[in-house]
């Protein structure tokens, strides 16, 4: 798997609103990778660059996906682990937020700012940051999103799908992470939403 390319960029074109494609010439090699408009916009044509890449395999492709650092690589590859989340998406939000302020969209749960993201409604928005704070729920000290401290036993699926049930009924997401988070470590997806539906009860 590529982890890194260093070379220089002999190509570059838009692919729609929120992605540029490159050709990173290395040693003779090259490579063509898919970047978001933001990192496009330190790349020049003549002038070598040093991208970290996520290989992202499909059964009719293998896409090459460029970042400016790990750090971006990683916030990528979480927004992946979220359920109707693609490449494309994925990098149309890091086109909006760079890692640090994605960390602090997730930890704050702030719907607005991930309805800044072309295509991106309150449902979607609201959907994503309860998977989102159920997988990677806290921040490292330089503020990038980082794997999830949930000590649950719960699968992710388990818990998104409850917090997606509990929002549709029109649930803020702080009330939506403080049922989740009292819930106990088993039991079927009605059982947890009945108890979350009760420990919320009190609040209205």
């Amino acid at each position: 798997m590529i982890a890194s390319l260093r070379g220089v960029v002999t190509e570059r074109r838009a692919v729609g609103d929120a992605a540029v494609e490159l050709v990173l010439d290395v040693g003779g090699v090259g490579y063509r990778l898919v970047v978001a408009p933001r990192t496009a916009t330190g790349l020049q044509l003549g002038h070598e660059a040093c991208l970290a890449v996520h290989t992202h395999v499909r059964e009719s492709a293998i896409t090459l996906y460029g970042f400016t650092s790990a750090e971006e690589r990683t916030a990528f590859e979480l927004l992946l682990g979220a359920h109707g989340v693609g490449p494309g998406l994925a990098l149309a939000i890091l086109s909006i937020h760079d890692p640090a302020e994605l960390a602090q969209v997730i930890a704050n749960g702030n719907v607005d700012a991930l309805k800044l993201v072309p295509g991106v409604g309150q449902k979607t928005a609201a959907r994503l940051l309860l998977e989102l704070q159920a997988r990677f729920d806290y921040l490292s000290a330089d503020g990038v999103v980082g794997a999830g401290t949930d000590q649950s036993n719960r699968p992710p699926s388990v818990t998104s799908e409850v917090g997606e049930a509990l929002a549709q009924l029109g649930y803020a997401p702080d009330e939506v992470r403080t049922a989740i988070r009292a819930l106990p470590d088993e039991g079927s997806i009605e059982e947890l939403l009945r108890l979350a539906l009760q420990s919320l009860a009190p609040r209205r």
